[in-house]
């Protein structure tokens, strides 16, 4: 009997790394994120996923993979993409620059969406100033649906640019359910977020 059980351990770890990889993050307990000097404070436990969608990222979520996810961007650095590259030469991601205005930021991460989820359904819905980090900063919203999917997604996002860098979080989910209860949970690690200086 124990032997099955480890066999089948072994096989759902084998079948999905990502799933193996998942960390539990406990609620009322600062963790840096991101491979960054952000730290967040949650006030419920999330699981941090174990596959990366980029660099300087990592993605949080309560039920699973596309159903609440929360993404922190730790400092992007200039001439980076939001996510690891599709396809490199025939759809590059766009690149960050510590040029842009915070008002640039939401295209940017429009832009990339559109490439990383290969949809052309996404907009960006509402952009407005934000305090992010104890910096000015930008919060927008957006809505988007995956290719080959009818469900509609909401998501919200605060950035910042710090030290010539980029500091963002995101959540999005399925509007229908998901986005209304989990989406004060975000703004509460959104709130508490804040960085070492």
């Amino acid at each position: 009997m124990k032997r099955t059980l480890w066999l089948g351990a072994i096989l759902v770890a084998t079948a999905h790394p990502a799933l193996a990889s998942n960390t539990l993050i406990t609620a009322q307990t600062p963790v840096a994120v991101a491979k960054s000097p952000m730290t967040v404070t949650p006030d419920r436990e999330w699981n941090k996923m174990g596959a990366r969608p980029g660099r300087n990222s990592e993605s949080w979520t309560i039920d699973g993979d596309g159903l609440n996810e929360v993404t922190f961007y730790g400092g992007i650095e200039p001439d980076r993409a939001l996510f690891r590259e599709v396809n490199k030469h025939a759809t590059p991601l766009p690149r960050f620059s510590s040029t842009m205005l915070l008002t640039d930021l939401p295209a940017l991460f429009e832009a990339s969406y559109r490439i990383a989820l290969n949809t052309p359904v996404m907009k960006i819905d509402a952009v407005t100033p934000a305090t992010f980090l104890g910096q000015k900063g930008v919060h927008f919203t957006y809505t988007y649906s995956r290719v080959d999917e009818e469900v509609r997604r909401r998501g919200d996002a605060v950035a910042a640019i710090i030290g010539g860098k980029l500091f963002m979080i995101t959540f999005d989910a399925p509007d229908v359910f998901y986005y209304q209860r989990d989406v004060a949970a975000y703004r509460a690690i959104v709130a508490r977020a804040t960085i070492a200086r």
